[in-house]
């Protein structure tokens, strides 16, 4: 079952941060890849043509026709007998290293007459390799933590007075948005110190997007996480400095 609200929730970030940083800023498309690689955790469907226009304009996806695949002319029936939209990676579920379908947009997209590929796939290589993407689309992705994203999204809505944003990104908490597969490696005293951390709180008390946060079905209730003390200092914004 797809996940609506993570779906939504990258759309409506997508928007913000559009709207938000200067045209031609760099940082957009590094946002982008994380706000993507964020959605790829959940169970959600292909959503991009939702915010095509802005992919497209801030140089995240890339747009060429169907015939400029780098495969088209010796696979020339195939794109050409495409008429619906269709991801371009093919999968054999019987090799050893067979590890499900999440790479599935790696070598592109296509919706006819148009395929696409995003920044940093394997299409997207291939594309730079042979000359078709130069200057700054030829620059991979550039890794960014996720809290520092959620902090330029806050930051955004803000100014666009979304309280429901800004809450439904802070009910994730210290683990999905700087932690990892052990989880969040910081204590207290070293996320008070993180200036993404400490902007992201700021607007929370400031807008009181707490009570959003709170209504969030990802917000995890303190006596069920691992670690207490961790989550009941993200939950506690009384103090106006850490």
């Amino acid at each position: 079952m797809s996940e609506h609200l993570i779906e939504d929730l990258v759309a409506d970030s997508v928007r913000v941060l559009d709207g938000h940083a200067e045209a031609g800023d760099p940082r957009v498309r590094d946002w982008f890849a994380v706000l993507y690689g964020f959605a790829n955790g959940f169970d959600c469907s292909f959503t991009r043509f939702r915010v095509m226009d802005i992919l497209l304009r801030r140089g995240y996806t890339y747009r060429f026709p169907l015939d400029r695949h780098p495969d088209h002319a010796e696979r020339s029936a195939y794109f050409d007998g495409l008429t619906e939209f269709t991801g371009l990676r093919t999968f054999d579920e019987d090799a050893p290293d067979f590890a499900g379908y999440g790479s599935w947009l790696e070598d592109g997209y296509a919706e006819p007459p148009f395929l696409y590929c995003d920044a940093g796939t394997a299409l997207w290589r291939r594309l730079v390799a042979a000359g078709e993407l130069r200057g700054p689309d030829a620059a991979p992705p550039r890794r960014t933590p996720l809290i520092e994203v959620v902090r330029e999204i806050a930051v955004a809505a803000e100014k666009q007075q979304d309280r429901e944003l800004i809450g439904l990104w802070y009910a994730f908490g210290c683990e999905p948005l700087l932690g990892g597969p052990a989880g969040c490696p910081y204590d207290t005293d070293e996320l008070a110190e993180m200036p993404a951390v400490r902007d992201l709180r700021a607007v929370v008390r400031r807008t009181d997007a707490l009570a959003f946060a709170q209504e969030s079905p990802y917000a995890a209730p303190v006596e069920f996480v691992d670690d207490q003390d961790l989550e009941a200092w993200w939950w506690r914004l009384e103090a106006a400095g850490e």
